[in-house]
């Protein structure tokens, strides 16, 4: 039975108190003489999708002793709050679905669309042999763990050699939140804008038809409601107005966590890393921590994973690294224990890094009554809207996938022409047709009831002409009419001649083919008309440790640091151009695979 242990969620210093804290992240002692409140063989620091994967394949391997360490008060981490999707090219998954593929397509897509001044070449190649094995194995081993595959799913930058218009990514089969038993309670729910009207999770082939208004949405909506009127009695016994099918990554955070429950692999929560532990050889032999509020000593003989997701939520370490504008309201995980806690003391070791200046772009939105940010994919996407600067001009093709938009956004920017603020700008034809985040449909939300602060905020801007949208906002209204009008004459035609919206596979995904000539544009005139304030926000940053192919942490000079590993958001990227839908959680359970592998001395 994993050990969950709740408490309030631990305080966090700036970096300022941290660095003036680094000499006692470092304990450079022999085993002799070191009080242990704890020994495992192997410590996993974090307990989102790449720690969990880890801790299973090292169980499977043959080590015994294993424990997973989580800061928060809830297991699932960013993992949890994502889409859920996992890019893996050539699965068994889409083998067995008749997806046609080859490593030889997949290394010439990768290598037309990544920097190997970035990533080192070999990591890529390793991600492309073992990838596949990973989750052969992962769910050969677990059969709680379950994927689909996704058969119409494009890469992202689908107009790249090598690429396919589906089967290289996956999402975790559905299942029910009671299957947790007990445990239902410490899941990190999904994230908030997840949800529609708050109460139903759908996956991401029936949101899809959903957003695309396809035949099937219709069926889909009546059995999920069909599926929730049954459910009535439980939602009451549970209190909750949330539907129990869980989606997305929380599904598969649930289906992880019960392959872990189910090997008596324990999740201790409420336990923050404070700091490595290493003996005189700088071995790393155990970490530091605060487990409820009392520092603890915790031996890890064989090893120590960092999974602790990235620093998006360290505003420091934000300002430090990352270029500007940048704010940590405006990431979209919402996992506030992201605060860099392993890059800290992984370079208290003299850990080497990589890509500490990006992250994993994406436009986001808050509205004032947001718990956090919300990313913005579907409404810049849909025909009828496009995101503007405040000298009315378009940033990039809004229909891209939001990692490139991202790039773009701050390769174009600067003091002397400014992408921030933006907004994304649209009709009233757009407001009742689409669903637009926290604005919802205009049927669900009429004007008249949208919360007053959403204007005194800046946050959105409601007007009868595009002059008075212009003026409201400071925007200049030249230049917004000029691009409005610029921008209807590519509706008409069907072809957008400054950013080519539309033209790509991955551009129509998220698109209304039910608007010709070009699903991805529609004109934008009939008053009244809206501008809702979009930031260059993120999903987490993606630079941290370099690693090997094992997962194993390197120094400046390429040695490694023994006993060190590790993987996800607190490891360099591994993908950083976003191949597409899941190159974030791919490559962690890959590398937590790999991890696993060397620590143990499998062979697989």
């Amino acid at each position: 039975m994993a050990r969950l242990i709740f408490s309030l969620r631990r305080c966090h210093s700036h970096l300022e108190a941290q660095m003036q804290l680094l000499p006692s992240l470092l304990h450079k002692r022999t085993v002799t003489g070191m009080h242990w409140d704890r020994e495992v063989d192997v410590a996993v620091i974090g307990s989102g999708l790449g720690g969990m994967t880890s801790a299973l394949c090292l169980k499977e391997m043959g080590i015994d002793r294993i424990e997973v360490f989580e800061k928060a008060a809830k297991f699932g981490g960013a993992s949890a709050v994502s889409g859920g999707g996992i890019w893996i090219p050539n699965s068994h998954y889409a083998k067995a679905s008749g997806s046609q593929d080859s490593v030889e397509d997949t290394k010439t897509y990768l290598d037309s669309i990544i920097n190997y001044n970035e990533v080192p070449e070999e990591l890529v190649d390793s991600y492309i042999e073992n990838g596949p094995k990973m989750l052969e194995f992962v769910t050969r081993m677990a059969s709680e763990v379950k994927y689909v595959s996704l058969e119409h799913y494009p890469d992202y930058h689908s107009q790249s050699p090598g690429s396919r218009t589906g089967g290289r990514s996956l999402e975790p089969m559905p299942l029910n939140w009671d299957e947790l038993g007990d445990d239902m309670g410490a899941i990190q729910e999904s994230h908030f804008d997840n949800y529609i009207l708050d109460r139903w999770l759908f996956t991401q082939t029936e949101a899809h038809h959903l957003i695309t208004r396809t035949p099937e949405a219709w069926k889909i909506v009546g059995r999920e409601l069909a599926r929730y009127f049954r459910d009535t009695f439980w939602r009451k016994r549970n209190n909750t107005k949330k539907s129990r099918r869980l989606t997305l990554g929380i599904a598969g955070i649930a289906r992880m966590f019960l392959a872990l429950k189910n090997r008596h692999i324990p999740v201790t929560l409420n336990c923050a890393m404070t700091g490595l532990i290493t003996e005189s050889s700088g071995r790393v032999i155990g970490i530091k921590a605060k487990h409820c509020d009392r520092d603890i000593n915790i031996k890890a003989e064989k090893g120590v994973v960092l999974a602790t997701g990235g620093f998006e939520y360290n505003p420091d370490l934000r300002k430090k690294y990352l270029p500007k504008p940048s704010s940590a309201e405006w990431s979209a995980t919402g996992i506030r224990t992201n605060t860099g806690d392993a890059l800290l003391a992984s370079l208290c070791l003299g850990a080497k890094t990589r890509l500490l200046d990006s992250a994993w772009w994406g436009s986001t939105v808050k509205a004032p009554d947001d718990p956090s940010s919300r990313l913005l994919i579907i409404p810049k996407t849909l025909p009828g809207s496009i995101v503007v600067n405040m000298q009315g001009k378009r940033i990039a093709n809004e229909s891209k996938n939001y990692m490139s938009y991202g790039k773009e956004f701050f390769a174009s920017h600067s003091d002397a022409s400014p992408n921030y603020p933006s907004y994304l700008v649209f009709d009233r034809r757009f407001r009742e047709l689409y669903y637009i985040g926290p604005l919802k449909t205009k049927h669900l939300l009429p004007d008249k009831r949208i919360p007053n602060d959403y204007f005194t905020s800046g946050f959105l801007a409601i007007e009868k002409s595009i002059d008075a949208l212009a003026d409201k906002l400071g925007i200049d209204k030249v230049g917004l009419n000029a691009e409005i009008n610029k921008f209807n004459d590519f509706a008409k035609t069907g072809k957008d001649e400054d950013f080519k919206r539309g033209d790509t596979v991955y551009d129509r995904y998220y698109s209304d083919p039910n608007v010709t000539p070009n699903p991805c544009l529609h004109s934008i005139n009939q008053a009244p008309f809206y501008a809702m304030r979009v930031e260059p926000g993120d999903i987490g940053t993606h630079g941290g440790m370099d690693t090997n192919s094992h997962a194993q942490v390197l120094k400046e000079d390429g040695s490694v640091i023994e006993g060190l590993y590790a993987i996800g958001n607190c490891a360099a990227a591994i993908l950083p151009s976003y191949p597409g839908p899941g190159s974030t959680l791919g490559p962690a359970m890959t590398f937590g695979y790999q991890a696993a592998k060397h620590i143990s001395g499998f062979e697989h």
